[in-house]
């Protein structure tokens, strides 16, 4: 494994349309939690992504859009929405 450095991922705004309100928090908890596992599962197997190298930073990620099941839990939601998080971090 190569040396690693701790990096720290600051997400100031996460715009989501149509879910309801009270599912906020649930949503962002499992974005962070699948986003959080997914990089530190590259950063231990490839290292750190260029794109988050060198303190780059990035105004903006676009996560792409997706499609949800009616009656999805938020947990499964977040988590979809990490997965695209994390493929627009390290294009």
């Amino acid at each position: 494994m190569k040396n690693q450095r701790p990096i720290e991922l600051n997400i100031d705004e996460l715009v989501l349309h149509g879910f309801p309100p009270g599912e906020r928090y649930a949503i962002a908890d499992a974005v962070e939690q699948t986003l959080s596992q997914l990089l530190t599962e590259q950063i231990a197997s490839e290292g750190i992504p260029d794109s988050l190298a060198n303190n780059s930073r990035r105004a903006h990620v676009d996560a792409g859009s997706f499609n949800v099941e009616a009656g999805a839990k938020s947990g499964a939601v977040g988590s979809q929405i990490a997965q695209n998080v994390h493929r627009g971090l390290t294009r």
